[in-house]
C-alpha cells in the first residue's frame, strides 16, 4: 500500500456503484482531493457475482446514469477534455447522434428492457478507471478500518490498512473533513430455526450465477435444493435451477417455501408501485407464466418445483416438515449491512451512528445529559444500497430506493448540504 497525501476534503469507502456515483458528484461539484478507499476497485458486488443476472433496470436508465455528471461525461467522450472542467460537446460523440463513444454496447440495446448486468458492470469498470485517473482523485487499493472523530476541529483520521489482510499492525493514517460511507450489503443469510445435520447452506451469489450453480450442482448424484423467499433474487435463482434441471441435470428437485403471494412492480400514472420491492422484467414475466396458481399446475416447472406455503411465524415447523432430506437450502430474504469501519471520538467513546435517510447524514448519541438526545455527527455520510434513500409513493407506501440511477438521482439531491 503506497503512502496517500495526508489531509482530504473526503474520503470515499467503496468502489461498488454508490462510490463511482459519490466520487463523481463530489468532483462535478470541483470538491476535492478525494480519497477513494476500496480493496480491490472492481466494480462491487454487481461484477464481482451478477453479471449473469438479468437487470430490473431498463437499459437507458443505465446510459442516463453514465452521463448524469460532466466527469462521467467525459471518461465516456473516450477524447480528453480540453480543459480540466470543460464540457465535452456533440463532436465528443456523448449524445444519441450515433457517433462512437464508450457507451456503444449499451446504446445498441433495446432501451427500455432489461439487459444482462455484466453490461452495467463494465459501465462501471469503465468509470472506475477514468475516475481513477482524474485530477483531484487518489484511488488506494486498501481498507478503512477505523476512524476518529475529533469533536472540536470536526475533523475524521482515518486509518487505512492492507487490502488483502485483516491485520492492523500497518495502518497508514490520513486526515479528512469528510468521511462518505458507500460499503455495500451482502445476502441475509441468517441461522435457520432448526437443526438439520444434512442440510447445506448454497450461497445466494452462487445460486445466482447460472454458471457457479451448474459447476457446483452438476457433478452431483440426485439433489434437491430448497428456496426460501419470494423476492426478485428467490424468483432469478428458481429460474436458474429450473434451468439446470430441465438440461443438464434431470435429477435436480427444488422446494419453494414462500410465505406471501408473488408481489409485482405496477406501472401507474405516473410512477410505478412496488418500484423497489416488486418483481421486474425477465423475473415477472417468468414468474406470472410459472409459478402463479393458475399457471404452475401446467407449467413444465411443475415437474422440478414444488411450493411450500407457509404464514409468518410458522417457520420452525415448516422447515421441520419439508426440509427433512434436502440436501441444500438458498435463502433470498433480502440483504444486510456490511460492517462499517470502528467509529469513535478522541475521547475514545465508540460512536454507534444513526442514518438520516431523507439526506444522507448520520447522528448520534450526546454525552452525559444529552446521552438520550441524537446529534448530528459531523462530516460523516452514507449512499448506495446500505444507506439508501427513503421514498413514499402516493400511496403512502414506504420503499427503500436501490438502482444505480435512484443512487445518482439521491446524491445529486443532497450533495449539496454534504459540502
Amino acid at each position: 500500500m503506497s503512502n496517500p497525501t495526508d489531509s482530504y476534503e473526503a474520503v470515499v469507502i467503496g468502489g461498488g456503484a454508490a462510490g463511482v456515483t459519490v466520487v463523481g458528484n463530489l468532483l462535478e461539484q470541483k470538491f476535492e482531493p478525494i480519497l477513494w478507499v476500496d480493496n480491490a476497485f472492481n466494480g462491487g458486488r454487481i461484477n464481482r457475482c451478477y453479471r449473469e443476472v438479468p437487470s430490473n433496470t431498463k437499459v437507458a436508465l443505465f446510459i442516463d446514469f453514465a452521463t448524469a455528471v460532466a466527469p462521467f461525461r467525459k471518461i465516456v467522450s473516450n477524447t480528453p477534455s480540453r480543459s480540466r472542467w470543460e464540457e465535452p460537446s456533440e463532436s465528443d460523440g456523448v449524445s444519441v447522434s450515433g457517433k462512437p463513444d464508450k457507451l456503444q454496447a449499451l446504446r445498441n440495446l433495446e432501451q427500455a428492457k432489461g439487459c444482462q448486468l455484466s453490461h452495467a458492470a463494465d459501465m462501471l469498470l469503465m468509470l472506475t478507471e477514468g475516475l481513477a485517473k482524474t485530477p483531484g482523485v487518489i484511488a488506494q487499493k486498501a481498507r478503512v478500518s477505523d476512524a476518529t472523530l475529533d469533536e472540536g476541529t470536526k475533523k475524521w483520521t482515518i486509518n487505512l490498512t492492507s487490502p488483502v489482510s485483516s491485520e492492523q499492525t500497518d495502518r497508514v493514517p490520513v486526515s479528512a473533513n469528510r468521511l462518505i460511507m458507500c460499503t455495500g450489503s451482502s445476502p441475509n443469510n441468517s441461522p435457520l430455526p432448526v437443526e438439520i445435520p444434512s442440510l447445506h447452506v448454497l450461497d445466494l451469489d452462487c445460486a445466482l450465477s447460472p454458471t457457479l450453480l451448474s459447476t457446483t450442482l452438476t457433478p452431483l448424484g440426485p439433489t434437491s435444493v430448497a428456496v426460501i423467499g419470494a423476492s426478485h433474487s428467490a424468483i432469478l435463482v428458481l429460474m436458474n435451477l429450473y434451468n439446470l434441471a430441465r438440461t443438464s441435470k434431470p435429477d435436480l428437485r427444488i422446494k419453494w417455501l414462500t410465505r406471501h403471494p408473488l408481489r409485482y412492480a405496477e406501472q401507474r400514472d405516473g410512477w410505478i408501485l412496488r418500484d423497489n420491492t416488486g418483481l421486474k422484467g425477465a423475473a415477472a414475466e417468468w414468474a406470472r407464466n410459472n409459478l402463479e396458481p393458475d399457471t404452475m399446475p401446467t407449467s413444465d416447472v411443475a415437474k422440478y418445483v414444488s411450493k411450500v406455503a407457509y404464514t409468518s411465524g410458522a417457520e420452525k415447523e415448516t422447515y421441520e416438515q419439508h426440509l427433512q432430506g434436502v440436501d441444500f437450502y438458498v435463502q433470498a430474504i433480502g440483504y444486510s449491512r456490511d460492517p462499517i469501519p470502528t467509529l469513535k471520538t478522541s475521547s475514545g467513546r465508540e460512536i454507534e451512528p444513526v442514518f438520516d435517510h431523507e439526506n444522507g447524514h448520520f447522528s448520534y448519541a450526546g454525552e452525559g445529559k444529552d446521552q438520550q438526545a441524537l446529534q448530528k455527527l459531523p462530516g460523516l455520510f452514507g449512499a448506495g444500497i446500505a444507506w439508501p434513500a427513503r421514498v413514499v409513493d402516493p400511496e403512502g407506501n414506504v420503499e427503500y430506493a436501490v438502482g444505480f440511477f435512484k443512487f445518482m438521482k439521491h446524491v445529486k439531491k443532497v450533495i449539496g448540504s454534504w459540502i
